[in-house]
């Protein structure tokens, strides 16, 4: 079972950068990406890596954000 935290503030999104957090992102409440990491991210954007070629580009606003833990 998974938990989600939902990550808003600039200091969520560096603590999930620098740790390499798994993210899934929803846009109009549907998963659109899904167990990637973020690369970067400012005001208006954030860069997730799924994979070695695959990047995403997610509007801040336009997005919800959410951490994906594991239930241990």
């Amino acid at each position: 079972m998974a938990i989600n935290r939902r990550l808003t503030t600039d200091a969520d999104f560096q603590e999930a950068m620098e740790r390499q957090l798994r993210l899934r992102v929803f846009k109009n409440e549907h998963i659109v990406d899904s167990g990637g990491v973020i690369l970067r991210f400012d005001d208006n954007t954030v860069v997730i890596q799924s994979s070695v070629s695959d990047l995403a580009y997610h509007s801040r606003q336009g997005c919800e954000f959410f951490e994906l833990k594991r239930r241990t």
